[in-house]
């Protein structure tokens, strides 16, 4: 057996797949959050001053923005709360919470958006297109600096990509409505405002009904993205000594961090000095397979399971 881990033990503590850089997202999200806070404002003022929808609901998008960064630093920050005996995991959940309560505000702002553009469309105002594009041109370079803040560490945390995802978004949102600015200003087309801004409700629509997706299974407990039950199975089948791996719960304790809790079969005869082996391996296969929080049960070969709820 030792061949499989002659490593030693020194490779099995770096393996947390570089964790998220605390440091280095709380100082993107407070970054991020005072940036587009003065941008919320200079498109409000402006957009109310030039009667432009697309300004205002850019506006609403990028205050969403401002709500969802902000709550996802909250969730991050509390992610360092150490547990306590009411709340024994601490308060990581909140993380999950917060993109399930981030969803469903996007989702109420891009009614409001979608019925003022429709009435808009049918009569349009007329609007100073050079000012959208100067204010929109602001917006790519607030959101597209603010968004790199965030790259390194997106693939480690589902607020985090949810951050660098929006403020993506935003910046081609952006984008569209300098074009949009110019179209006005060139032609006069000034129904290219509405348009535009239903053009943004939709790519809000898009990028929100994911994050409600992905945040419900979690709150739900369902098995986190890019788990998959069956692979864990057999992978661990696979290991030495254990006869069968089965009763298995996967669920997410934040976004960043999953948990499982299933039983080992092993072989009748096993001393406890192998089934401490055993659990090791398996719980450093586990942690391959983006699970940090193992709890393993030990059954002996041929002993049925009692729980009610056991299936194989």
């Amino acid at each position: 057996m030792a061949h499989v881990h002659s490593h030693g033990d020194g490779h099995h503590h770096g393996h947390h797949h570089h964790p998220i850089d605390l440091k280095e997202v709380n100082r993107a999200f407070v970054v991020g959050i005072i940036l587009n806070l003065l941008f919320v404002i200079i498109e409000v003022v402006i957009g109310l001053w030039i009667h432009s929808l697309s300004l205002l609901s850019d506006a609403g998008h990028n205050l969403a923005d401002v709500a969802s960064l902000s709550m996802s630093l909250i969730a991050i920050r509390l992610l360092k709360v150490k547990p306590t005996e009411k709340y024994t995991y601490g308060y990581k959940k909140t993380t999950i919470l917060v993109a399930l309560f981030n969803a469903a505000i996007l989702l109420v702002s891009i009614g409001a958006i979608g019925y003022e553009a429709v009435q808009r469309l049918i009569n349009p105002q007329p609007l100073p297109g050079k000012i959208i594009s100067i204010v929109a041109a602001i917006g790519i370079l607030i959101n597209a600096t603010t968004a790199l803040l965030f790259f390194s560490n997106k693939d480690k945390d589902l607020n985090v990509k949810s951050a660098f995802l929006h403020l993506l978004s935003d910046a081609v949102v952006s984008a569209g409505l300098v074009i949009g600015g110019i179209i006005i200003f060139y032609t006069g087309f000034f129904r290219i405002d509405a348009i535009l801004s239903l053009i943004v409700g939709i790519i809000i629509l898009i990028s929100t009904w994911q994050l409600l997706k992905d945040s419900l299974r979690l709150s739900l407990d369902g098995v986190p993205e890019g788990i998959d039950i069956h692979k864990v199975k057999t992978n661990v089948a696979k290991i030495n000594g254990v006869q069968d791996f089965h009763h298995i719960h996967i669920w997410a304790l934040s976004t960043t961090e999953n948990a499982l809790t299933g039983h080992l079969v092993v072989a009748k005869d096993t001393d406890m000095n192998s089934i401490e082996n055993i659990k090791h391996n398996v719980k450093h296969e586990l942690e391959h397979l983006k699970i940090n929080h193992a709890t393993l049960e030990v059954e002996m070969e041929n002993s049925p399971c009692k729980e009610p709820d056991c299936v194989d």
